[in-house]
């Protein structure tokens, strides 16, 4: 198993779109890119701790590949959004990727490349690659979120 980790704006509804893919094994959403160590969401809220909302996915390769799932994470949200998403404005909510790899690292820029040649946005895609850091899962509440109240009103 490999994991990837997807800052796509409010973490709820990609949580259950990732979750649906075949070759992903699992998925959690927490918070990632910050310098506030275990943060409470209150506290990501803020837009002061540097942590974006993420999901992250545990994926078999032999069934799906990073840059499948990249496609995936390019179709459920508004890449050229800076700090934003829908309705949720703040750095916690920006677009980013963050590797776990070389490979990833590559596939990424790869990935943006591809779409920014693509012509599908007219405004410059803001997606940043980084590093992954520390993961922090987040609160219990927050997992399978769309499941759990079967609103299904994402993707």
């Amino acid at each position: 198993m490999e994991k990837a980790t997807f800052g796509v704006g409010c973490f709820w509804g990609p949580e259950e779109t990732f979750r649906k893919v075949d070759g992903v094994a699992a998925t959690s959403v927490g918070y990632m890119g910050g310098s506030l160590e275990n943060p409470t969401y209150e506290e990501v809220c803020t837009g002061r701790t540097g942590h974006a909302e993420v999901v992250q996915v545990e994926f078999d390769p032999s069934r799906i590949s990073y840059e499948d799932l990249l496609e995936v994470f390019w179709a459920c949200h508004d890449p050229t959004a800076l700090n934003r998403q829908g309705p949720d404005v703040g750095t916690q909510y920006r677009s980013v990727l963050f590797f776990h790899s070389p490979e990833q690292e590559a596939t990424a820029h790869a990935s943006k490349e591809k779409l920014e040649r693509s012509g599908r946005y007219r405004s410059e895609i803001v997606t940043a690659i980084t590093p992954a850091s520390a993961y922090c899962l987040a609160e219990d509440y927050h997992q399978r979120y769309v499941e759990k109240r079967r609103r299904g009103w994402w993707g």
